[in-house]
């Protein structure tokens, strides 16, 4: 097959690795290969009495007790988080228990800043929603979603639940909060019957981060705006919408300012699929707040749905400079953008970028995305290189791996016949 009738073939796939890409972001097994779900629980029941004879037990016999010995006593733990000025987060943010390259979400921070839990036993809390600090970045329906960590979100990754005194070596406890770096709390020492309280968690403002899940506007929100704004985001959970709009639309109209407001009650605009009205919402959330990140999120997930590739390009554009460090997902959906409007070198870029951070590979599909770049290109020994790699981390049975092989023998074919001439 010759090179342009190659070009050819990639040039009509290409929108289709953006829609398998949408739909299969971070498709690499989870970092540690810990299964997913919650944590272990434990119910409390009274040991076997020891000689005690009962029906069908034999006389003069221990009785071996039917509930287990040796279940992990429960390890609980308290504290609170505040920004760097002394200040805690305008909004909840997630309590995340590190080990090696497991991230297990714990818990979320009250309006004070404050947290407490039992370690483990709120994991499955997190399974339906992918890991933001306003209770669920990118998930369900969402094009953009990956699970956080995630959707455009970062690094979350559900890797079991298990809060024994043993599983606690090398974990600490951190928050996790965009934009920000947090203190680490180590929890190798930690006991069943320790104090539960670890003190306060510092978060640190990065630098080079403009672009925040909070609002400074939360600060100024007068206390029935809050009010209202609490009970919609409560009531939007419950999956109770028009509910959840009323009390949304009444703090958005106490408080025109209100970023956040603004923002769920675009969520509740999108369950409700008036997506239109959505856009508008997410507007005035940026309108109250450019820097507020998430409107941009949900914008860029509603254009990847409807294809509107520029539209991907420019809001995804702007995330990576508001934030370059907590969405590598935005790269991600940055590249497939400019690869279908043919800018292979901001595609290119784009994707180099987060291979460069991907060093766990959550986001596999970058790799297919590469491969047809180089493709593209004409640079068919990197092409190769790309979609061998691809086809080794990703899932079995994940969308597009066929169309990946199929691609592969293509570029190989023509390789030979290059080796040939």
């Amino acid at each position: 097959m010759s090179s342009q009738s190659l070009i050819r073939i990639f040039s009509t796939l290409c929108i289709a690795t953006g829609i398998a890409a949408a739909q299969q972001a971070g498709q690499a097994p989870p970092a540690g290969g810990g299964a997913t779900g919650g944590g272990a629980t434990t119910s409390p029941g009274r040991p076997g009495t020891s000689g005690t004879t009962t029906p069908g037990n034999i006389p003069g016999q221990q009785q071996q007790s039917p509930f287990p010995t040796d279940l992990p006593r429960p390890i609980f733990l308290s504290g609170k988080v505040m920004l760097s000025d002394g200040v805690p987060p305008p909004e909840p943010v997630v309590i995340e228990r590190v080990c090696g390259s497991r991230i297990i979400p714990e818990g979320y921070t009250d309006s004070k800043g404050r947290f407490s839990f039992e370690l483990g036993h709120n994991s499955s809390m997190f399974m339906d929603a992918s890991m933001d600090n306003s209770g669920g970045r990118m998930g369900r329906n969402d094009p953009m979603g990956s699970g956080r960590n995630s959707g455009l979100g970062g690094s979350s990754t559900m890797g079991g639940g298990n809060s024994g005194e043993r599983s606690l070596m090398g974990c600490e406890l951190r928050a996790n909060l965009a934009g920000f770096r947090s203190d680490m709390v180590n929890l190798s020492s930690r006991r069943s019957m320790d104090n539960p309280e670890v003190g306060t968690i510092v978060l640190h403002r990065l630098s080079n981060v403009e672009g925040l899940t909070i609002s400074a506007t939360s600060l100024n929100a007068p206390k029935d705006a809050k009010k209202a704004y609490d009970k919609g985001k409560e009531l939007a959970k419950k999956g109770k919408l028009d509910d959840a709009a009323k009390q949304l639309d009444k703090a958005v109209e106490l408080y025109p300012k209100y970023a956040v407001a603004w923002y769920e009650r675009g969520r509740v605009y999108e369950e409700q699929n008036k997506l239109d009205d959505a856009k508008k919402a997410y507007a005035e959330s940026l309108a109250a707040d450019s820097k507020l990140i998430l409107p941009y999120e949900r914008m860029a997930g509603m254009a990847m749905q409807t294809r509107n590739w520029q539209e991907v390009s420019d809001i995804t554009d702007r995330m990576i400079r508001l934030n370059p460090v907590d969405f590598p997902q935005a790269f991600l959906f940055n590249a497939i953008a400019n690869l279908n409007l043919q800018k292979l070198d901001a595609a290119e870029k784009s994707t180099t970028d987060l291979l460069s951070m991907d060093k766990q590979h959550r986001y596999a599909k970058a790799e297919h995305v590469m491969a047809v770049i180089k493709a593209q290109k004409q640079d068919w020994a990197g092409a190769a290189e790309h979609f061998r790699t691809y086809l080794s981390i990703a899932r079995p049975g994940t969308e597009g791996l066929d169309l990946a092989q199929k691609q592969l023998a293509e570029v190989e074919k023509t390789l030979a016949a290059q080796k040939q001439n």
